[in-house]
């Protein structure tokens, strides 16, 4: 069980400290706290795997909250979500390309096809595929979009 991430958010505190970058700091110390809740609820040290997880949730939480504060006229809130959003996404993996998105999705469609399934039942099939080979790498919203509008 390799364990960077923890290190590495570490170091990015002890950064921020260093630089009285505080909007950082911040925003990583939630993060921190975030990994350690879980940890303390679940008696066990978390994986990698398991910080990127609690990274996407805290990411997602950031645009639902930009959009909700776009849409009430709050500018100057949603440009501090998208600074704390801007930090949290250096701890994700690279990105996937829109090709690479792509050809996971129609891998998975074709995957659950060829399994016999059709319809609502598909959708959860396919993106249950979709969501193990772009984990962290791709918002799951717009995935889930591509996915609807293929089947």
């Amino acid at each position: 069980m390799s364990n960077t991430l923890k290190p590495q958010l570490a170091d990015a505190v002890k950064a921020a400290m260093r630089a009285k970058d505080s909007a950082r700091l911040g925003t990583l110390r939630l993060l921190q706290a975030a990994i350690k809740q879980k940890e303390v609820d679940d008696r066990r040290e978390l994986s990698d795997a398991d910080i990127t997880a609690i990274i996407e949730k805290q990411v997602k939480q950031r645009r639902e909250s930009i959009a909700a504060f776009e849409q009430a006229g709050r500018t100057e809130t949603a440009e501090q979500e998208k600074a704390e959003m801007a930090v949290l996404q250096e701890f994700l993996p690279q990105a996937a390309t829109p090709d690479e998105i792509e050809a996971a999705i129609a891998a998975a469609i074709a995957e659950v096809q060829a399994q016999g399934a059709g319809g609502g039942a598909a959708m959860g099939k396919v993106m249950a595929i979709v969501k193990a080979a772009l984990a962290g790498r791709a918002d799951m919203s717009a995935v889930s979009a591509q996915v609807k509008a293929r089947l």
